[in-house]
């Protein structure tokens, strides 16, 4: 038996339609975007505009050239804080957030260009809304968020940060890796500049595809890193000017965008309402069955109401590798263990340096996987300990 309950690091499986967008893509149009008045690169160009219409729509935003499209969320938010932050700036992000943020944080910090503060998080994961107001300063230009934990799933209240935000004219960009395809999110009542997101995860696309979309006051003061190609304004060589071409350089992954096109048309028809629904009742069901076992130590949460379907446990009688090792090898069970490339929330929790074994639900899982998972790991501890 084979159970996939890794979720949160890319959902599987995948809709049908999707891989039939991205083959239909490659085996009857094939064609770049914006390359040529050919029939196919039209055709390309429509797909491109309507899964920028589609995505307007999941996220309530009205500017279909500030969609940008990127190879994955670390590319949009290396794109967006390297190509807005000045020298002097004060930046602030928070101890839940991930290593596609941190790491370009920290290395503008050490090369003398930001001030950088972290922002701490209570043990359940949860951003501290008083210690954040504490930390802005005059100088404080910039904050970078994550929407929800990708250990634990904790769901921050970024609509608090984006009011704070507008009173003091800080920019504020949103890391939705977690949630874009599984909550409902709004871009104006999230009072944010940007919000970036990946095609892999909850959006059901394939890998390789992510993005941004941007208000045109952030657009102002972004500068590119990238430059090259774009099939637009050809005899210049200064890249333009003008969304979305000022970001979108070289070759699309037009088949990635006919997949995430797809896995978003997916979504609607099922109705992002009843994909979370199924996801926490499935989240709800493992946390219950799984804290019976004695041994086992959860973190986070232990409701639904106020996370993501991303649980993260360890066992005191097993290493959470030998763990996700033996359920894999033994059972067919895929998790992901270690540190998640969050080291700083697994010091928030205090699962620093051993990390967790973590189970994330997905779409299409069932409550039968929970079941199995749960007798599995009683299993796993009763035959390895």
């Amino acid at each position: 038996m084979k159970i996939y309950l890794d979720n949160a690091a890319t959902t599987f499986p995948k809709p049908v339609e999707v891989p039939q967008a991205v083959m239909n893509y490659m085996t009857n149009v094939g064609s770049n975007p914006g390359r040529g008045a050919s029939q196919s690169s039209f055709q390309g160009n429509r797909v491109v505009f309507q899964c920028r219409e589609a995505l307007c729509d999941l996220f309530k935003f009205d500017k279909t050239e500030n969609v940008i499209f990127t190879s994955n969320i670390t590319s949009s938010l290396n794109i967006l804080i390297k190509g807005v932050v000045q020298k002097g700036w004060h930046v602030i992000t928070s101890a839940m957030d991930h290593n596609a943020t941190l790491r370009p944080l920290h290395t503008l910090k050490e090369a003398g260009i930001i001030e950088l503060d972290i922002v701490k998080c209570s043990p359940m994961g949860v951003l501290d809304i008083e210690d954040l107001k504490s930390k802005i300063k005059s100088n404080t230009k910039l904050i970078v968020l994550s929407h929800a934990s990708n250990l634990v799933g904790s769901i921050q209240p970024l609509e608090l940060v984006g009011q704070i935000c507008k009173e003091k004219d800080i920019f504020f960009i949103i890391d939705a890796a977690q949630t874009a395809g599984v909550l409902n999110l709004d871009f104006n009542a999230l009072g944010c500049n940007a919000l970036t997101f990946t095609g892999h995860k909850s959006l059901l696309g394939p890998q390789g595809i992510g993005g941004f979309l941007i208000d045109d006051k952030l657009n102002s003061s972004v500068n590119t890193i990238i430059e090259g190609g774009t099939g637009s304004v050809s005899s210049d060589v200064i890249q333009p000017e003008f969304l979305p071409d000022k970001f979108e350089c070289g070759t699309l992954n037009t088949p990635g965008i006919a997949g995430l096109l797809a896995g978003i048309n997916y979504i609607n028809s099922t109705g992002i309402d009843v994909i979370r629904e199924h996801e926490d009742e499935l989240c709800q069901k493992f946390i219950d069955e799984v804290m019976n076992i004695d041994s086992i130590e959860l973190y986070g949460f232990k409701d639904v109401s106020n996370r993501t379907a991303v649980v993260s446990l360890n066992s005191s009688k097993m290493d959470n590798s030998e763990l996700g090792f033996y359920l894999d090898n033994e059972f067919g069970i895929t998790t992901r263990t270690g540190l998640h490339c969050a080291p700083l929330a697994h010091k928030t929790i205090g699962t620093y340096p051993k990390g967790t074994i973590r189970f994330s639900f997905g779409a299409f899982n069932e409550l039968r996987d929970i079941h199995y998972a749960v007798d599995s790991i009683n299993k796993v501890l009763k035959q390895y300990t």
